[in-house]
């Protein structure tokens, strides 16, 4: 099962959200975590409100944030958009999925970068299903 790391600067909102959709709706075809350059001492508390209403998931049980040496080796790194290099952290495979962050915005926002992950996630997951990465 490949392992697959979604990074951001903070490692507070679309990487943790990223996390907990990888979770929800792809654990059939890889397993996810999440980690930055950098930490805040919580996840992003709209992000958090947004993610148990919208898909039931409470990132505040289920996760926290992370440095990227606090989590495995992995086989894909997924970069949110932040123009994140993580030289330090090897894998076989790399992109960037160029998401702006809604931190401080609308729940608007937050929504639309949702939907975008679920969408990429989903993509995410047929392509490794279908052995493309």
């Amino acid at each position: 099962m490949k392992k697959v790391a979604f990074i951001c600067v903070h490692n507070s909102c679309r990487s943790q959200m990223a996390e907990a959709l990888g979770k929800r709706l792809a654990a059939d075809a890889f397993e996810s975590c999440s980690a930055g350059t950098e930490t805040k001492p919580h996840i992003n508390r709209d992000a958090v409100r947004l993610m148990k209403q919208v898909y039931g998931i409470d990132m505040e049980v289920s996760q926290h944030s992370k440095l990227l040496e606090d989590i495995p080796p992995v086989d894909i790194v997924i970069t949110m958009g932040c123009n994140v290099h993580c030289p330090t952290l090897p894998c076989t495979h790399r992109e960037d999925w160029g998401l702006d962050d809604p931190s401080g915005k609308e729940d608007e926002a937050f929504l639309f970068t949702m939907r975008l992950i679920e969408e990429k996630v989903m993509d995410l997951r047929r392509r490794i299903l279908d052995g493309i990465i």
